[in-house]
């Protein structure tokens, strides 16, 4: 069971970032347990990254963290809005550098870090991934990703998502809190925590559990989706908002209208056939649900890490808090 924590999002505006960002990656990867010469990797790596992004990136942010689906990684996101790379290939070439830092390229990012996935469309921007992790066979990350993010200055988001994976299936969780500030955090959390005592249960007896715990609290939306090899089963109450998206087309999936600890008289699940290779996406209100995959050729073939913050960059609000979950099915 993995809990997300509050995102901490930093603006790649001025050159303190990057030893900002490289001393964060440090103290993550100690502790982690990282050994010295992993520990400096990871730094070089996050370095080199945060440079090109303070140099040349338009609306940059970075974030580092210990992984959602595993706290033995080391996650690492950054997104820009431009210029793009229309040469990816030269990009991964050693001795490349986007902004003549240190000149290593992604070719090297890419041998020190454990993975990394890219997408980037020319004058939309990129979007990098990396994760770190000690062992060599934590190479693969998590299938499920998320983020989020507050509204304006706000320092919490009133958001929340959490992940439990159970081999054969995986399930997901998402709450928006009524509003936005520390109180819709409190909502949106203590669902979060009730999920973490009943994972195991049907979405709907989870959804009751977590409508009845949260009288004390604003409330708020949520969704519960428990994905298998051939199928989602999928319950939800209020307004967020999931999706099967598969070869560049999307399917809805129902939740019915209420406010999760307020207004609900009834809780039912549906069952959704999963496409080999689909990905399910769950996000918050604060993501207008107008985006289309055929406006962003080849995401969905990317990991569920470079999913969740391309939407996040591509239909997410500055006027409200924001949220989105990714998951890719097996092929």
């Amino acid at each position: 069971m993995t809990l997300a924590r509050g995102d901490v999002w930093v603006r790649a505006e001025d050159t303190s970032v990057v030893g900002a960002m490289r001393k964060a990656a440090a103290d993550l990867a100690a502790a982690a347990g990282f050994s010295r010469v992993r520990t400096e990797e990871t730094s070089i790596a996050v370095t080199e990254a945060v440079s090109n992004l303070v140099k040349h990136a338009q609306e940059g942010v970075v974030l580092i963290r210990a992984h959602p689906g595993s706290p033995a990684m080391i996650e690492f996101v950054a997104i820009d809005r431009g210029p793009g790379m229309s040469s990816f290939p030269r990009a991964l070439s050693d001795g490349y550098s986007t902004s003549g830092t240190l000149g290593i390229g992604l070719g090297a990012i890419s041998r020190m870090a454990s993975g990394y996935d890219v997408y980037s469309l020319p004058g939309r921007g990129t979007v990098l991934t990396m994760h770190f992790s000690a062992a060599e066979e934590m190479r693969v990350p998590p299938r499920a990703s998320g983020l989020s993010r507050p509204i304006g200055e706000e320092e919490v988001c009133g958001d929340s998502f959490a992940v439990a994976d159970r081999g054969t299936t995986v399930t997901l969780v998402l709450c928006d809190g009524l509003g936005h500030g520390h109180a819709a955090a409190e909502a949106s959390r203590e669902a979060v925590r009730i999920f973490a005592g009943t994972p195991d249960l049907a979405p709907t007896e989870i959804l009751e559990r977590v409508h009845h715990g949260l009288g004390h609290t604003r409330g708020g939306a949520i969704a519960i989706a428990r994905v298998g090899a051939e199928s989602v089963t999928y319950a939800g109450l209020g307004n967020v908002a999931g999706w099967i998206v598969h070869d560049d087309s999307r399917q809805g999936m129902i939740s019915l209208p209420g406010i999760v600890g307020h207004q609900g008289r009834r809780f039912r699940q549906y069952e959704y056939p999963l496409p080999p290779g689909a990905t399910v996406v769950m996000h918050s209100d604060g993501l207008t649900s107008r985006w289309n995959p055929a406006t962003m050729p080849g995401l969905f073939a990317h990991g569920a890490a470079v999913i969740s913050a391309t939407l996040l960059r591509e239909a997410g609000s500055r006027r409200d808090d924001a949220c989105v979950v990714s998951l890719k099915a097996a092929r």
